[in-house]
């Protein structure tokens, strides 16, 4: 693991930062930091890049200036917040203003797939969180660590980075701009009821008039709000609870599956080992009591 520690006092910027390059485990298997640090602008100034391997999050602490990313413009405030992929052509700029603000550029196995995410549930490039304390804490944490020299660093690294994307996703979600709190109700409502009736016959339609929905704007908006189809939850819960029967009933493959829902006992055995990867026996061999 090679690494640089540097102070910057230039025309430009005061900067501290961490030059990072993780061992072929982290870079393999973690969310790893290639470079993290805090930055303190001295004159009006602009950063270009572009096709760069890397994810980039910062904070604005004071002073304001404007990030320039896919196309659009987006003014930055104090408390704000940018997360973006470097692949992509991009600048930001502080204003007359000069901003302060805490930075990262970091990648993972998962980062693309984490980030496509984030964009599908409507996260923005920039956004003002209403809980910016939870950021700043969740990156001093990490800045913290990476200076440190802690013997399970990578996995502590990994363990932050990670909870920065867990706040990016809780608030990746805007029903302003996608819904009202009526419709935010109503697919709690649906899940709800998903979760209660997953060993009946449920079919799209008899769902959307159910609820008072559209069917196609019903798929829509389910997935972007949970992360996966209705029919693909429906089917994760019924294969959850086909998973406790075999493990703590004596209950037949068949009964276990007429219980869930799923009802065919091909069917049944043909989708369980297409989710957990093994057969009905095989699970309740290895899991069962």
């Amino acid at each position: 693991m090679k690494e640089e520690t540097a102070l910057f006092h230039g025309d430009l910027v005061n900067s501290t930062r961490k030059l990072y390059t993780p061992s072929e485990f982290a870079r393999l298997s973690l969310f790893h930091i290639q470079e993290i640090g805090t930055l303190q602008a001295t004159k009006p100034h602009m950063s270009k890049r572009e096709n760069l391997n890397s994810y980039l999050f910062f904070i604005v602490h004071s002073g304001s200036g404007m990030l320039s990313y896919d196309g659009i413009s987006y003014p930055i405030s104090p408390g704000d917040c940018v997360f973006i992929d470097c692949k992509k052509p991009y600048y930001h700029e502080t204003s007359e203003d000069l901003w302060n603000l805490s930075w990262v550029h970091f990648n993972g196995p998962t980062a693309a797939n984490i980030y496509q995410k984030y964009r599908e549930r409507g996260g923005l490039p920039a956004f003002h969180p209403q809980n910016v304390q939870s950021y700043t804490a969740a990156f001093h944490a990490l800045y913290e660590i990476a200076f440190g020299n802690s013997f399970t660093r990578d996995m502590e690294i990994n363990e932050k980075i990670a909870r920065i994307l867990t706040l990016l996703m809780e608030d990746s979600w805007h029903p302003d701009q996608n819904r009202n709190d009526t419709k935010k109700t109503n697919l709690l409502a649906i899940k709800h009821y998903l979760d209660a009736h997953f060993s009946e016959k449920i079919a799209l339609d008899d769902l959307a008039e159910r609820f008072y929905i559209n069917k196609y704007y019903l798929t829509r908006i389910f997935k972007e709000q949970f992360g996966s189809s209705i029919n693909s939850y429906l089917l994760s819960v019924r294969i959850t609870h086909a998973k406790q029967e075999l493990r703590f009933t004596d209950n037949s493959a068949e009964q276990i599956g007429n219980e869930c829902g799923i009802g065919d006992l091909y069917y049944f055995s043909r989708v369980f080992k297409k989710v957990e990867g093994c057969t009905i026996s095989e699970y309740r061999r290895m899991w069962g009591r």
